[in-house]
């Protein structure tokens, strides 16, 4: 299937440019923010337990969580940040995250992405935070 037969206008729309850089602006719109914010409310935590001894970017996960949270960090980053974490909460993504070794491949990407992207507003404070409770969730799990 071709772009020109894709039903979608914004595929097909004179405006639309797939190799163009995305518009930081569009990427931040507040309705957007906002679902991804819930929905890393409600997945993170639990997906996180699960999942933390099993994935070697668990702490950059929780430190972004951590950096999310903090009112320091500028709005575009935090908007940034959920996208990112809410991908890993998304129970269906580009790789099965219970297929066996490569399962969270696509997860660790988005996080070495989001990290070069926004890696700038973590501070110390967001790190410590996330050893802490990697620590605390390896002396639940003895």
């Amino acid at each position: 299937m071709s772009a020109e037969s894709k039903a979608s206008p914004h595929v097909n729309s004179k405006a639309f440019d797939a190799k163009a850089t995305i518009d930081p602006s569009k990427a931040m719109v507040p309705a957007v923010a906002r679902v991804n914010e819930r929905r890393v409310e409600r997945g993170f935590w639990p997906k996180i337990r699960r999942v933390a001894s099993r994935i070697p970017f668990a702490d950059d996960a929780l430190s972004v969580w951590f950096c999310a949270r903090d009112p320091d960090t500028p709005t575009r980053a935090k908007a940034l940040m959920m996208a990112g974490l809410a991908y890993f909460v998304l129970p269906t993504d580009a790789i099965p995250d219970v297929l066996a070794v490569v399962g969270f491949t696509d997860d660790a990407a988005v996080f070495a992405a989001l990290m070069a992207v926004v890696g700038r507003n973590l501070r110390p404070k967001h790190k410590l935070e996330a050893q802490k409770v990697l620590r605390h969730m390896a002396r639940e799990g003895d």
